[in-house]
């Protein structure tokens, strides 16, 4: 997918801002993301630690849910930043999560951080061989 430096700066932006929204008493590890969906639409989402830590939940969730209820039906990128500077990327299960709303080979995974993005993926390529609603089409 081909993204403008327009489309990229706007998700980075929204991405950081989203971690303005992180409740991280406890790592202090601050997640956000934008997920931009079939429709052009723009929705973030920061990870939500728990004092009970299976009960938090990360970034991703939280934007797909926020897409889910405006309508949106598709992911086509997700620009996961972390504090940096080390490479952040969604984990195995938020990985799942958005395949579940996505056509792996097309949905761009970026991570970003304050200093800007840093890399770029397909979810293929981070998910590979993976399990989606077509194995359920009996």
């Amino acid at each position: 997918m081909e993204l403008s430096q327009d489309l990229l700066d706007r998700l980075l932006a929204e991405s950081l801002r989203a971690r303005e929204f992180s409740h991280a008493p406890y790592s202090k590890y601050r997640v956000g993301v934008a997920i931009l969906d079939e429709q052009g639409r723009i929705h973030i989402g920061a990870n939500m630690e728990n004092a009970s830590y299976p009960q938090g939940w990360c970034a991703e969730p939280s934007a797909l849910t926020a897409m889910i209820m405006a309508g949106g039906k598709e992911a086509k990128v997700a620009l996961v930043t972390g504090p940096g500077p080390d490479i952040i990327t969604p984990c195995g299960g938020c990985r799942q999560k958005l395949r579940e709303f996505s056509v792996p080979e097309e949905l761009v995974i970026i991570a970003g951080d304050p200093g800007g993005i840093r890399q770029r993926w397909t979810l293929a390529e981070l998910l590979p061989h993976s399990f989606g609603p077509s194995h359920l089409n009996f």
